[in-house]
């Protein structure tokens, strides 16, 4: 990873790092407040020999002095130094357990050993540090004194400094508690955010799209909420900048397949609920409100939703032209004041794919090629059946939906996988469903700056979104003559 994709991470998972961060500081702080506090009383010992009086014995002495305190340093916490203590006091624990709350240590090049205790009770505390330097006294003497008569010990310790009473605890310590379990909350924070990202496997925004495919990404459409209650949105509010985000993509679709004569795509997505069938509808009212002569074909035999959408009667339609039930005349149905004609998919068939694939199906699409200036083919999702990839090999270019926070990256792979071995040409890629702000709102991320509004979507979920109220409409299939009368040279799309 970059450095710009932690910050995106930081950015996008902030308040989860919070989140934690202020969970382990109050676990801190509640394990701080219910500790019993602990004091420290210290007591210093001077050690010290007897030398004589010349420069030789006083240097020999002090040097014998130096290593002498480190072996009483180890002396102290040493039964032999803190039984009488035990008893001297009457503590009721063992030599090991007062042991552990004595320390003892000697500065460097210095004849100082600083005996510290730990305890709830700083009375005793300081008690049982006094009381361990005098008996560290008495042990040493008793050690260094020779076996002999009225003999004296070389080495003298002497008390340098009685033990207080604590008045402050040492431990714990509240506020360093509370810093370092901000630090520690903010660290598993930091590192719960981007392994939450390494194993993310949906597609969130622009960037997971382009480490799949090169495939352009035509524009990013937010989702909205109340995409069921109005899904044509470029019709029932065209000002609004989600219906501005269709015509951008419309001005972008001006440039794909350049070379290629035919103005047809089929519209399709992986799986259901990206988005595609309102993608198409919306996308086909800002061709027409541009000038061009548009046709939207529902080409989703098994779950056909154009004619709902659309607010036109549906029954008779593209399947009944396929089996020569009806004229391709009579079943065109117009839309709006524009030049949007619609084919609504008629009956449900038992054998959509076969429909889709026949020859019939091939001569239909160059016939409506040479009628209108952009085709749309609304098809069912990839990745369940084959009924778009079949389609897309015969149409020649694909608009693929993509839901951004609904699409899994394998589930790409794959309808991308399923378009390449039929060998159809993928024109582009639009998101879906993108979070209007954010780190992973759609913005053109390479450019590092968006259009400063936020995009719209024309869907939410497809299944169940209903026909929008005041749908304008044009009752009665189109006339022989308007169906005839389509431009014989192609206009160029304007915005």
């Amino acid at each position: 990873m970059e450095l710009r994709d932690y910050l995106r991470i930081l950015h996008k998972s902030w308040v989860l790092i919070l989140l934690i961060a202020l969970f382990v500081v109050a676990v801190a702080s509640v394990y701080a407040l219910t500790q019993t506090p602990k004091f420290n009383a210290t007591s210093k010992v001077f050690v010290s020999t007897q030398s004589g009086g010349t420069t030789s014995e006083l240097v020999q002495g002090s040097s014998f002095t130096v290593q002498r305190v480190k072996t009483y340093s180890d002396l102290v916490r040493t039964p032999i130094v803190l039984l009488p203590v035990i008893s001297n006091l009457q503590l009721g624990v063992t030599s090991d357990a007062l042991a552990s709350r004595v320390t003892a240590s000697a500065p460097l090049d210095t004849t100082i050993i600083d005996i510290t205790v730990s305890d709830t009770d700083p009375v005793r505390a300081a008690a049982t540090a006094n009381s361990i330097s005098a008996s560290l006294t008495a042990v040493v003497e008793d050690i260094e004194t020779p076996a002999q008569p009225n003999a004296v010990s070389p080495v003298k310790l002497t008390r340098a400094q009685e033990a207080t009473v604590p008045s402050t605890p040492v431990s714990p310590n509240v506020p360093l508690t509370i810093i370092l379990g901000a630090a520690l909350g903010l660290a598993l924070g930091v590192a719960a955010a981007v392994f939450r990202e390494t194993l993310e496997t949906r597609i969130r925004n622009e960037r997971d799209v382009q480490q799949i495919t090169a495939v352009p990404i035509l524009g990013g459409i937010v989702f909205d909420p109340k995409a069921s209650e109005r899904p044509l949105i470029v019709h029932v509010d065209p000002r609004s900048p989600r219906a501005e985000s269709f015509r951008t993509l419309r001005t972008n679709l001006q440039f794909l397949d350049v070379g290629r004569s035919d103005r047809s795509f089929v519209v399709t997505s992986s799986v259901q609920s990206e988005g595609k069938s309102t993608t198409g509808a919306n996308l086909a009212i800002a061709l027409a409100d541009a000038g061009a002569r548009v046709l939207l074909v529902d080409a989703d035999l098994r779950r056909p939703k154009i004619a709902d959408y659309m607010g036109i009667e549906g029954v008779v339609g593209l399947t009944d032209v396929l089996i020569g039930r009806a004229a391709l005349r009579d079943v065109l149905q117009p839309w709006g004041t524009g030049h949007l004609f619609v084919l609504p998919a008629g009956h449900v068939p038992p054998n959509p794919s076969e429909l889709l694939g026949s020859t019939r199906m091939g001569l239909l699409i160059a016939e409506l090629n040479s009628m209108f200036d952009v085709v749309l083919f609304d098809t069912p999702p990839l990745l369940p059946v084959t009924d778009a990839a079949i389609l897309a090999k015969n149409v020649g270019g694909v608009i693929l939906v993509v839901a951004a926070g609904r699409t899994h990256k394998n589930q790409l792979v794959g309808a991308i996988s399923a378009l390449d071995n039929v060998g159809a040409s993928i024109s582009g890629l639009v998101l879906t469903m993108l979070p209007a702000k954010g780190p992973d709102a759609y913005g053109y991320g390479s450019y590092g700056y968006g259009y400063g509004y936020g995009y719209g979507a024309g869907y939410g979920a497809e299944p169940g979104d209903v026909n929008p109220a005041g749908a304008e409409t044009t009752a009665g299939p189109s006339s022989p003559d308007s169906a005839r009368t389509s431009v014989t040279r192609r206009t160029k799309l304007r915005e």
